[in-house]
């Protein structure tokens, strides 16, 4: 057997205790003979509910344990391109009229759900209604996630038996990624009304939205259904569904474990207690293992999150736009990335948009120019002279009066944010700036009380990005933690998700994000790099996919059994 390697993109820190492994023997079927009827693959974090549209079930273990069970209208691929489920469709969606957008979907006659009941309109209904952000349809706001898309919609009805579905937006209401629609996955809406549920009624759809998000899915919409006893956080097992209205898939079997253990996935993968995982984290131990592990094929690229610090611009001292543009100057970008991910990925880069990533079509660079991120102290000592600053010895002053130390903060374990940290904290003492550094194990409470003064936290996304610079900056916005407050930015954010595609969305979205750059209230680090490892004398056919939550289990329903 031989070790494979795809070195597809990046790398970084280690957290756990390498072992040195050997080759390893998948287990045989009942015949006796090799292959996988059966794969066991890890997943490193438990979810919080069963309702992939709350807060608590919208992780991307919750996903990627829903995943070939709930019917998805479609999916981004591995390139980062939209791709329709034909099994679900028997058309491709298209836009049927522009001023108000209209589309329609015509759902597989053959596409049940696994107790016969057919996928419908009414499922596509109850994920409108569930995200609508309107108490008229759904009381507390169903307890939802994100409204952005569906709160535009005027409404979504069925015809011909309910196997049209026809999608119109409000007057005057534009989103340049409307056919992102419902691609988590459809609910089950005949379920939620055999359990009593009145959908009809706002405080029905609550209580469905509940119902749902406390009891996994009994039945099935797509190529796997999951067994009785599963635990968000301890093992789901999924098995074919046999009743699929397309292929069935190779694999019989997939169970998700969740372990958050790293030191003990490679030997479970040489015992062959698992056949692969997509982790969400990063360990450089881990690879390290991987690296001498026979049998193994594994990848390592930019992820689909991003690293960045942010400024509470409420701080009174970092309310001087001089101070905020020094502090980024000298922060060098190129060295964290390399000392935090290049050992074992040196071609790890910095990255130079808050929207999109390096290797996007619609990448500007927007803070090169400004000088962020380059580690230039001496521009940065420049810049805060002309601001009427003073280094004296190690100390920066301002009118006589030293300038404050400033509390940085990251999430408590986090190893790759804590040498972040310790270069930021070294950078910034060569132009007199104090940091104070302090870690936090409520990173979503400490962000939105605000109780920091920069912040190193991390965004995760996919190829739909037009929501994402009002959710980042809108002065609105719950997630605009730092509070930045620009007119321009607003404008630009609104104009981003009001058109009618992505290339006119993308012009405004780079416009907005050189304004927060200017601003200096985010700099951004790196695309956070993943990996992902399975056994190649169990599988093949697996690939990564960092373009969705789902990762590598993306395809699992092409996956083969090695004979």
């Amino acid at each position: 057997m031989e070790n494979r390697r795809k070195l597809l993109g990046a790398a970084a820190v280690g957290v756990s205790a390498a072992l040195v492994l050997g080759a390893c023997s998948p287990p045989a079927d009942d015949d006796g003979a090799g292959g996988a009827s059966s794969v066991s693959w890890i997943v490193n974090q438990a979810g919080g509910g069963w309702n992939h549209n709350t807060p608590e079930g919208g992780s991307v273990y919750v996903i990627q344990m829903l995943h070939g069970v709930l019917p998805v209208p479609g999916h981004w691929d591995p390139s980062g391109e939209w791709q329709w489920n034909t099994d679900l469709l028997v058309n491709t969606p298209e836009l049927i009229n522009e001023d108000p957008m209209v589309w329609e979907y015509e759902i597989n006659p053959d596409a049940n759900w696994s107790d016969g009941e057919p996928i419908d309109a009414d499922d596509f209904i109850w994920t409108w209604k569930m995200n609508s952000g309107n108490e008229d349809l759904c009381a507390d706001n169903c307890n939802s996630r994100g409204t952005l898309l569906t709160a535009q919609f005027e409404s979504v009805e069925g015809s011909e038996d309910g196997k049209t579905v026809t999608v119109t937006m409000k007057d005057g209401e534009k989103f340049p990624e409307w056919f992102t629609f419902a691609a988590d996955g459809l609910y089950p809406a005949h379920l939620a009304e055999a359990e009593g549920f009145d959908l009809d009624t706002p405080e029905g759809m609550l209580e469905s939205s509940n119902w749902f998000n406390e009891n996994p899915i009994p039945i099935s919409g797509g190529h796997y259904l999951i067994e009785e006893g599963a635990a968000l956080d301890g093992r789901v097992v999924k098995t074919v569904n046999e009743d699929y209205y397309g292929d069935l898939p190779e694999i019989e079997e997939i169970i998700l474990e969740v372990n958050t253990e790293e030191g003990s996935w490679v030997p479970a993968l040489s015992n062959g207690e698992i056949q692969g995982a997509a982790p969400a984290s990063w360990s450089d131990d881990v690879i390290t293992q991987l690296e001498d592990a026979q049998g193994v094929e594994f990848g390592i690229e930019p992820g689909g999150s991003w690293e960045h610090v942010d400024i509470n611009m409420d701080n009174e001292t970092l309310s001087d736009k001089a101070l905020r543009q020094a502090i980024f100057m000298a922060i060098d970008v190129e060295n964290i990335a390399t000392r935090t991910y290049g050992e074992k990925f040196p071609e790890i880069e910095p990255r130079t948009n808050h929207i999109f990533d390096n290797n996007s079509e619609f990448h500007e660079d927007v803070v090169t120019e400004l000088g962020q991120g380059s580690g230039d102290s001496e521009a940065a000592l420049e810049v805060l002279e002309d601001a009427g600053y003073e280094l004296d010895g190690e100390t920066l002053t301002l009118d006589g009066d030293e300038v404050a130390p400033l509390r940085l903060r990251y999430t408590a374990g986090h190893v790759a944010r804590e040498i972040i940290a310790e270069l930021i904290q070294s950078d910034l003492a060569k132009i007199g700036v104090t940091i104070e550094i302090e870690t936090t194990d409520d990173l979503g409470g400490t962000l939105s009380e605000q109780d920091y003064d920069l912040m190193i936290y991390g965004w995760s996304g996919t190829p739909a990005f037009a929501s994402s610079p009002s959710q980042f900056w809108r002065s609105d916005s719950g997630s605009n933690y730092g509070n930045l407050n620009n007119s321009e930015v607003d404008e630009l954010v609104d104009k981003a998700m009001n058109v009618a595609t992505p290339e006119e969305s993308a012009v405004f979205a780079n416009e907005a994000a050189a304004l927060v750059a200017e601003e200096a209230y985010v700099l951004p680090i790196v695309s956070t790099p993943v990996f992902y490892f399975y056994d190649t004398n169990y599988l093949s056919g697996v690939t990564d996919n960092n373009s969705q939550s789902r990762r590598a289990l993306w395809n699992q329903h092409e996956w083969s059994a090695v004979e």
